[in-house]
């Protein structure tokens, strides 16, 4: 990407199955991380009939911080910490899986059975190197302490980080950007220059970035320090994500995140002999994958 040009990120679609699609933006090919942000997810949004839900089951993470925001729906979290947390709309699931840690995510038994809509943004956030081996931990913010303001037609909610004069209570390792704007038909937001690296994206409406179509379910990663103006044609949702730039590039395997390659075979072997953790309660194992 140059660095007087922003860059459009079309994301690639994962079919489930029965209409459950996950679009997957980051790592691009030519954008493997905007900041901190090394994955980024949408999830749904889905129609999920009664009697089906979705089930991730128990698997391991090494070296990030994994971030789960829904707008519909509901998922219940297990780790290998003994967590057991299901989240909803507004909330915030924020694990670091440091050193290691394994955690299931499966549709809560309530919803299961009626049937709901799922919709929501899955990320990984690379922790920095002095962070890579932490011990592991898992946080639940609710949606009531997350900062928000209105103006102008326009709400902002600061998911992690600082930005809009506004800091979120998610205990975050590095400079973030990662907030939820909802723009009211001809309403206009300008992004703070005051992070590095900055991406938005679309979730839905008609937008304008300093006057051109962003589409819907597209990113735009934007020049650093350029001034950079979004308006809403129609009413509208988009999110905001970046921070400072990563100190040095990540390998990305699996579910596995290191600045040390070798770090990555270690852990490799270690799920093979189950050395990582276990979700209490849950036996399924998933092997490596064969890449």
């Amino acid at each position: 990407m140059s660095d007087t040009t922003p860059l459009l990120i079309e994301p690639r679609l994962h079919d489930l199955g029965d209409g459950f699609t996950v679009r997957r933006v980051l790592p691009f090919r030519l954008r493997r991380h905007v900041g901190p942000f090394v994955f980024f997810d949408h999830i749904g949004p889905a129609e999920l009939p009664p009697g089906r839900g979705l089930d991730v089951r128990p698997h391991p993470h090494i070296g990030l911080a994994t971030v789960t925001y829904l707008f519909e729906g509901a998922l219940g979290h297990r780790d290998s910490l003994g967590s057991v947390q299901v989240i909803r709309p507004g909330d915030v699931n924020w694990m670091t899986a440091g050193r290691g840690i394994v955690h299931s995510e499966r549709t809560p038994p309530e919803e299961r059975a009626a049937g709901h809509r799922m919709h929501g943004i899955q990320t990984w956030v690379a922790l920095p190197q002095a962070h890579e081996e932490t011990t592991p931990e898992f946080l639940h913010y609710a949606a009531s302490t997350l900062p928000e303001s209105v103006q102008d037609g326009v709400r902002v909610r600061v998911i992690a980080g600082r930005s809009f004069g506004m800091e979120s209570p998610v205990r975050v390792f590095a400079p973030t950007l990662y907030a939820d704007v909802r723009f009211e038909q001809g309403a206009g937001l300008r992004v703070p220059t005051e992070h590095e690296e900055r991406a938005i994206y679309v979730l839905d409406g008609d937008v304008r970035v300093d006057g051109e179509a962003l589409a819907a379910e597209r990113m735009l990663v934007l020049v650093p320090g350029a001034d950079v103006e979004v308006t809403a044609v129609s009413a509208a949702h988009v999110l905001l994500c970046g921070g400072a730039p990563l100190d040095g590039e990540r390998t990305i395997w699996w579910n596995f995140v290191s600045s040390d390659r070798a770090r990555i075979e270690r852990a490799k072997a270690d799920w093979l002999a189950q050395r990582i953790g276990s979700v209490p309660g849950e036996t399924e194992f998933i092997p490596l994958p064969e890449h």
